[in-house]
């Protein structure tokens, strides 16, 4: 239990302890104190709801890190519970896991819809999922992946040789002159077998040469190698061996012409291409400095809205202390799940407890109790220490010090039958009752106010329903 989140009910991440006792997790914490105006310890409210204490009251600078809790959730044992996977270990090894199972469920990143097993992603991408399609050049219809592979390789294979799939070039040369015969270009339609045209509007022709230029580029590398093979054999012609008849030099310098001006639309291509590319890149780069502008803005206003959420819990304190403020030198002090408060004590989690501050006039002394419900001192163990402390407060100069009126403690019997009354008069050379130098001076009081044994006594009603009632009276006549 002593694992679990006070609010999620989950096992602790990054474990903060409140002022109450109770555990929550970091993020869990942040939210609440966010979204509830005063919130307050759900399990304070569970454990005793009509009894709670300016303890149970949430804030994130009211609760601290519990390293030692973390430690030792960080090396509980746990193991996967996904079905399939056989992983154990230690949970600060968890969250890598999770990342990284084999056997967890994932949405497919496509937005098909599809929710897959992540060892089996790749296969659903390749041959299930619908939206992972490449759209034909050719017969534009949709292909999956591995389809649109397939065809690409056959086409590679199988394409035919046809200059007409070229853009518009200076020199128009019929194909005869190329020694090629009409085949037209792989599915590219609107071409003309004839000459190197396209015939068609201007917009269509543009539509073509943006779509067609991995055929064009095809057609070109065995082009170059039909060219390739035609030079060798005029150079071996030239070396002495026996010419082809049907090659002359017009016609080889006619193909070299042709190539030359291939060469020159494939080279306007791909800088019109790096342009684009280059203009893209610096479209990314102004859209990162936005980004990053944005997050800064973010940061700054979330860096604002903690500034404001600590300003509003210190008012809202501020405020809770000034309702439970006396200024007439009377204060009653109720001290609620005294059980529990008594059990710290004896085990030492909470050595004592100090009381809200109170006044003895408007702009009096500022005072405060201080209580020892397992005993302090000569009383520890056996007795309830009672104690009297002066505060450091705002009107401290004006004042008369040492301090020097008298205080009476009184324990209310709850039956109205017998008060346990203990006074003082201050001792004016003790450095008690001087003006503070620091935030409170050395309580002084009675460490023997009450035995234990009077205190728990079902004789008597000091303690009622795990409450009781501390009375201070200052005299300031």
């Amino acid at each position: 239990q002593k694992y679990l989140c006070s609010n999620c009910n989950n096992i602790l991440k990054r474990a903060l302890q409140t002022l109450c006792g109770h555990r929550y997790c970091s993020a869990c914490l942040t939210w609440i104190v966010r979204n509830n105006k005063n919130a307050i310890c759900q399990k304070c409210k569970e454990e005793d709801p009509d009894i709670l204490s300016e303890e149970s009251l949430l804030a994130e600078e009211r609760a601290f890190g519990d390293a030692a809790i973390n430690k030792e959730i960080s090396e509980l044992r746990v193991r996967c519970v996904t079905l399939g996977c056989s992983w154990s270990g230690i949970m600060k090894d968890f969250e890598e896991h999770q990342s990284l199972c084999e056997y967890a469920l994932i949405p497919c990143h496509t937005g098909c819809g599809h929710v897959v097993m992540r060892r089996k992603l790749a296969d659903h991408l390749e041959n299930g999922c619908v939206n992972n399609v490449t759209v034909c050049q050719q017969c534009q219809c949709s292909l999956a992946s591995s389809e649109y592979q397939v065809r690409t390789q056959n086409q590679l294979m199988e394409l035919p040789l046809h200059p007409a799939v070229f853009p518009p070039l200076p020199l128009q040369v019929a194909e005869e002159s190329l020694g090629l015969a009409p085949a037209g270009c792989g599915g590219c339609t609107g071409c003309i077998d004839s000459v190197f045209s396209f015939q068609g509007s201007k917009e269509k022709r543009k539509e073509h040469e943006k779509s067609a230029v991995g055929a064009h580029m095809l057609l070109l590398l065995q082009h170059m190698r039909q060219l390739k093979g035609t030079v060798c054999s005029a150079a071996n012609a030239a070396r002495g061996f026996t010419p082809q008849p049907e090659l002359g030099l017009s016609s080889l310098e006619n193909k070299l012409h042709v190539f030359e001006n291939i060469v020159a639309v494939l080279n306007k291509e791909v800088e019109s291409s790096n342009l684009e590319i280059l203009a893209f890149r610096r479209q990314s780069e102004l859209d990162q400095n936005i980004i990053r502008s944005l997050e800064l803005k973010i940061a700054e206003l979330h860096r604002c809205l903690t500034q404001k959420d600590a300003g509003l819990s210190s008012l809202h304190k501020s405020l809770l202390f000034s309702e439970q403020t006396s200024y007439d030198g009377i204060f009653l002090w109720k001290i609620t799940d005294v059980g529990r408060k008594l059990q710290d004590s004896v085990t030492g989690r909470t050595v004592g407890l100090y009381s809200p501050a109170f006044y003895t006039a408007k702009y009096g002394y500022k005072v405060c109790l201080r209580v020892y419900l397992n005993g302090d001192g000569t009383g520890k163990g056996t007795h309830m220490s009672l104690f009297f402390v002066v505060m450091k407060g705002d009107y401290d100069a004006l004042l008369p010090w040492p301090f020097r009126h008298k205080v009476t403690f009184m324990l209310l019997d709850q039956n109205n039958r017998e008060h346990i009354i203990d006074a003082f008069r201050p001792d004016l050379t003790s450095a008690s009752f001087q003006r503070p130098v620091n935030d409170m001076n050395v309580a002084s009081g009675c460490p023997m106010f009450l035995p234990l044994s009077k205190l728990q006594s079902p004789k008597h009603a000091y303690v009622k329903e795990d409450t009781l009632f501390l009375k201070c009276i200052i005299e300031t006549n």
